[in-house]
């Protein structure tokens, strides 16, 4: 799949039904092109939302750490944490994005308008929900209201487009919801501790193998062409097949035996196989644009988190399965949507897609914070120093990309 077809590009068959249907409130991208410019398409909100929360969640998360406070919600702080940057983070970039990329994969208009900051308002809902509302049956239901109505629009898209290349998408984005049931339901009792976290966890992961391994070798070919580079990245093949089989397999075993040697091996050769694949992708060439070098950088973290979680169950080193978590979340989750969100508030308004300081520096702060913080429970003297600079780095990164992108987000497309 094209990098125009799987994110972002001008989709010709949308135009031409608007023109076809006297259609003049949107323009030639399928936007509404009256109302808040913040509205006009789903990465807009979500994007910049999305930052917002991990700049601010996470500071939240160290105080009740280490001051050892807690909030009003259904939620002890550890939960509370994990969910919201699982569920409410993660989940806002997987919105933006997709929401953004199911048009181009449909020829449908996109969510826009009023519709869109409903679906906004149910996110929004349900993080004020699980950090102040006591009651958890009623948290439980106002937070499920977002993911159960996206995964509907997603779907209902999908069947009307009768794109199925892009069900896998939607059939992730479902599991998705459920990881978020899960974890809700361990409150009370009904299923087993740390599978909703498992399972958000590891169906991310499966959309950065998959999603990931189709835009980072495409941006990077587009790239390579324009510098007149003939010696491209390989095309999808047998290893590419294998690689992800691997992810699906370890995913499995992790979410049905963790901490065992079984996941321990499927999470190893999965590490393995998305190394080898990337490999291939001739990242060391792109080095020269870091907005393109970042992708790979995303996902190679996510190569070398599955690598640390497959030796941390063969070793039976609780310790170290905490650094491959994070490497997980902090590195792979953190690099891959920061690497997504400042190309894609770029290029879908009209701008140059090229990397100036400021995303340099977000580029910087989320790698080096992520890499304090594996590292804090492998050396426990430093362990709360490293937390806390590591904490305060990776949300820094945030906070400066909705400094940069903030303005880019709330204002129209250019011209042209």
């Amino acid at each position: 799949m094209s990098s125009a077809t799987t994110f972002g590009g001008r989709d010709r068959s949308v135009l031409r039904k608007q023109r076809r249907n006297g259609d003049t409130s949107r323009d030639g991208r399928g936007r509404v092109a009256k109302g808040p410019a913040i509205l006009h398409y789903g990465f807009r909100p979500f994007f910049l939302a999305a930052a917002l929360w991990a700049a601010f969640a996470v500071p939240l998360w160290l105080s009740i750490h280490l001051l050892g406070f807690e909030l009003g919600g259904p939620f002890d702080g550890l939960t509370w944490h994990s969910h919201e940057m699982m569920f409410g983070y993660v989940g806002a970039v997987i919105a933006g994005f997709i929401l953004t990329a199911v048009p181009n994969w449909t020829g449908r208009l996109p969510l826009s308008g009023l519709p869109l900051a409903g679906l906004f308002g149910l996110w929004a809902l349900g993080r004020l929900s699980n950090a102040l509302l006591p009651v958890p049956p009623a948290a439980l239901l106002i937070d499920l209201a977002f993911p159960v109505t996206l995964v509907f629009v997603v779907w209902r898209e999908v069947f009307a487009g009768r794109n199925w290349r892009n069900a896998p998408v939607a059939a992730m984005l479902t599991l998705f919801g459920i990881a978020n049931l899960l974890q809700h339901l361990e409150g009370f009792g009904l299923v087993p501790s740390g599978i909703g976290i498992r399972l958000g966890l590891s169906t991310v992961a499966l959309l950065i193998a998959l999603i990931g391994g189709r835009i980072v070798p495409s941006f990077t070919r587009n790239w390579l062409v324009k510098q007149g580079d003939k010696h491209l990245p390989a095309e999808f093949g047998r290893l590419d097949k294998a690689a992800l089989l691997t992810v699906v397999l370890a995913s499995l075993a992790w979410l049905a035996l963790p901490g065992t040697p079984v996941s321990g091996i499927a999470l190893s050769a999965a590490g393995i196989a998305l190394a080898l694949r990337l490999s291939r992708w001739r990242g060391l060439a792109a080095a020269r644009e870091p907005i393109v070098a970042f992708l790979h950088l995303g996902y190679g973290w996510l190569a070398l988190a599955l690598l640390i979680l497959g030796a941390s169950a063969l070793a039976q080193d609780p310790l170290s399965a905490t650094a491959g978590l994070h490497a997980l979340t902090a590195g792979a989750i953190g690099s891959m949507t920061l690497a997504v969100m400042t190309r894609a508030s770029l290029g879908h308004t009209g701008r140059a897609i090229v990397a100036d300081r400021w995303a340099l520096g977000i580029y910087g702060a989320v790698t080096l914070g992520a890499a304090l913080r594996v590292a804090a429970p492998l050396m426990p003297t430093f362990y709360t120093h490293l937390l806390a600079c590591g904490g305060m780095l990776w949300s820094a990164a945030f906070l400066m990309f909705a400094l940069r992108y903030g303005p880019i987000l709330t204002r129209p497309r250019l011209a042209g």
